[in-house]
Order: structure tokens, then C-alpha cells, then sequence
């Protein structure tokens, strides 16, 4: 049955329209970027072969252009779509981090970092530059390494955080293998950044470890 011929209120885009975005299933929110199904399938229908065939949206979003394109109903155009919503979302949540203090909004950070870590091939070790009402100043990818490791330089992030004129930092890696857990390594490493980092006024606020599911913060922790 073509999703026209659904009672309207079970309808995606008069749902999203009467109850809100948060309200709908992933499917559904799927269904109205697809727009249409392909012989045989709705939009709806569709979308939940996607979301099983890859296992989550952000399986999803992270497919190469390669896997997406083979699928019925996908294409070039639905990839670069996909690409372009990406990148809007973390183009949105950058300039949210820059508008307030951080700290008000620590789930926005969170977003971000996984909209920007998780699904990596290597190890990336980013950096978040703030000033001194901790609003982000810039972001940057400083170090990238391995499936399993990033060798990371406390002498050249102090270089990074001077030029920026940093007050105060957050630190994030990924782990690829998906486990959002700190090894002793990363603790010692945390431990050597702020240290670092102190003997020019700058302050460690955070570390963020991404994984496929979960985030891992240092401070809730007790680890700063």
C-alpha cells in the first residue's frame, strides 16, 4: 500500500508536522528523506531495509558511495544527499558550540564529537580551543594514527593552544575497534596534556572517548 493511501495521521510528514521530529521512528524520519519507495515498497518500507541492511543510521550516514549505490532505490544523488545533511548537522552544532559557554551545553558536544568521530577508519585525536568563558575558539583533528593508536605531542598541542590564545581545552579521540573505554595509556596521556598544559595557564576541562555507541567523558569519570 502506497503510503498515500495511509490514514494521515500515520503518514511520516503529517506525523513529523502535528507531533514533532522527535516522535517519529527512525524509518519514518528515513522515509521522508527518501521521499519515495520503488516497486512493491514504500518510502517506510524502504527505509527500514537501510536500517537494517546496515544496522543503525549512523551505519548509514558512514557507508562509502560504493556501498550505498548498489542498493535498490539508492543512488549518486541520494549519497550526496546524505553527505550534504551530514555535514549540515555538523556545520550547526560547531556554530552552537561558538554561540555560549560549552560547559551549558555538554550534550551538544557530544553530538558533535560523535558527528565527527565516529565510524574513522584511524585513530583521530582532536582538540577543542576555548577562551576564557569557555567558548570554542576553533576545532581541530591535531593528531591522526592508527586502527589501534594516535602518537600524540603534548609540546605541539601547547604550540596549538598558544596560537589560538586558549584559556582552556577538550580533548577527544575515537577508539575504531567501537569500545568507548580509556585504556591506561590514554589516562597517562590525559595526565601529561594537562600537566603540560597548566605550565602555560591552560586549563584541561575534558577528554572525550567515542565509540561506536557509547562516549566516555574523562570528568564524569573522575579522571581530570
Amino acid at each position: 500500500m502506497a503510503i498515500t493511501d495511509w490514514p494521515e495521521s500515520e503518514r511520516p510528514r503529517e506525523k513529523l508536522l502535528k507531533k514533532g521530529a522527535k516522535n517519529l521512528s527512525d524509518a519514518e524520519l528515513l522515509a521522508i528523506f527518501l521521499r519515495t519507495g520503488i516497486a512493491g515498497k514504500s518510502a517506510v518500507d524502504l527505509a527500514r531495509e537501510l536500517l537494517k541492511h546496515f544496522g543503525s543510521l549512523t551505519e548509514l550516514f558512514l557507508a562509502d558511495q560504493d556501498a550505498l549505490c548498489q542498493l535498490p532505490g539508492m543512488g549518486v544523488a541520494k549519497y550526496t544527499q546524505l553527505q550534504a545533511v551530514l555535514e549540515m548537522a555538523q556545520r550547526a552544532l560547531r556554530e552552537e558550540l561558538k554561540s555560549g559557554d560549552i560547559m551549558d551545553s555538554p550534550q551538544s558536544v557530544r553530538d558533535y564529537l560523535r558527528l565527527s568521530l565516529v565510524g574513522k577508519e584511524h585513530e583521530i585525536f582532536m582538540g577543542i580551543f576555548l577562551d576564557a568563558r569557555n567558548r570554542t575558539i576553533a576545532t581541530e583533528e591535531l593528531f591522526t594514527g592508527t586502527l589501534t593508536q594516535a602518537s600524540v605531542y603534548p609540546r605541539e598541542v601547547v604550540k596549538r593552544a598558544l596560537y589560538h590564545n586558549a584559556a582552556a581545552m577538550i580533548f577527544a579521540h575515537n577508539h575504531p575497534s567501537g569500545v568507548a573505554e580509556p585504556s591506561k595509556a590514554d589516562e597517562i596521556l590525559t595526565q601529561s596534556l594537562k600537566q603540560a598544559l597548566a605550565l602555560v595557564d591552560i586549563k584541561v576541562l575534558d577528554h572525550f572517548i567515542i565509540g561506536d555507541r557509547d562516549t566516555l567523558s574523562f570528568a564524569e569519570r573522575g579522571l581530570i
